[in-house]
């Protein structure tokens, strides 16, 4: 096991430095072609100074030398400098906003995971009553409405009709608490119907039976044999669940005003500040496939019938 797994996870690296030099250079390309430059809405700029700022940034240079100037930083690390924040780069500007995208994402796929597993859970082993009934209209609901939608449902509701928690900003308990219910609110839904499913299919095996046999209570059933087999169709969804989160926090931060990476990211498409918008693209990317990486991985140790 360990020998494949090293392996396994050499193999994936590789293909992972392959997928993100794919993505690096689309979104090099295609920033690049999109109509428009990073100093067009700078109007009052003499054409002197704009002629200096392109060269200071190689935009006078061919295309070609632009790629490989910015895949040489690439390489080394460097995302560049930031063509609407001066004196910053985007490492920098990453370095600074990531973390608390990070958090919102972390406390948000938490809240998910925690109230998902136990409503689908509670949902499953009350079937077909009231409780299943409720659980499942609700989840229903979490996933129909898109998450702006409820965050603006939230925010008139909790922050005007009733001023319970503050508009916008980050960092203390009150700010947190609405941005991270919006984001938690679809995975929440998702989860729990993906875990009702999966419980339903565990509790009909021939294995719970013979258990029930034995004498034990329901909690014991459940807790003991069938919630570690019917967790693992949530711990695969969790990597590709853990990246949207991150990638749905954009529009969450706008909402809510948080300075986390989504805003910048927002700000660098709308200012065509190519190197800040390409290194987000890279970050979110890389983070995508780490996350389906240690996916795979961790499926490996809790079902020991999948062989890597």
């Amino acid at each position: 096991m360990g020998a494949s797994l090293t392996v396994y996870i050499l193999r994936r690296l590789a293909w992972m430095a392959i997928v993100l030099l794919i993505i690096a250079t689309a979104s090099f390309f295609l920033m690049r072609f999109a109509p428009g430059g990073p100093f067009d809405k700078e109007r009052t700029l003499p054409e002197a100074i704009e002629k200096n700022l392109r060269a200071k940034y190689h935009l006078d240079r061919p295309l070609a030398v632009q790629y490989i100037i910015y895949m040489g930083g690439l390489i080394r690390g460097d995302l560049g400098p930031s063509y609407k924040y001066r004196n910053r780069s985007v490492n920098t500007i990453i370095a600074q906003s990531f973390p608390i995208s990070l958090t919102l994402g972390i406390y948000a796929l938490s809240l998910a995971f925690i109230v998902g597993v136990s409503a689908g859970t509670f949902a499953a082993v009350n079937k077909h009553s009231a409780l299943d009934y409720t659980t499942m209209s609700i989840t229903l609901l979490g996933i129909s409405l898109p998450n702006f939608f409820l965050g603006l449902i939230l925010l008139l509701l909790f922050c005007f009709e009733l001023p319970l928690f503050p508009a916008a900003g980050w960092g203390r308990p009150g700010q947190m608490v609405l941005p991270i219910l919006t984001l938690a609110a679809p995975f929440t839904a998702y989860i729990a119907r993906l875990m009702r499913a999966s419980m339903l299919d565990v509790l009909s095996q021939p294995y719970i039976r013979t258990a029930r046999a034995k004498g034990l209570s329901e909690f014991q059933v459940v807790s003991r044999h069938a919630l570690k087999n019917a967790i693992t169709p949530i711990v695969s969804f969790m990597g590709p669940a853990a990246a949207a989160v991150l990638t749905g926090s954009i529009v969450i931060e706008k909402i809510f005003a948080i300075p986390g990476l989504g805003t910048h990211f927002v700000n660098a498409a709308l200012n065509r500040d190519y190197t800040l918008v390409m290194g987000t693209v890279l970050l979110y990317s890389f983070l995508l496939v780490l996350f389906n990486l240690a996916v795979d991985i961790a499926y490996s140790f809790i079902d020991p019938r999948v062989r890597l």
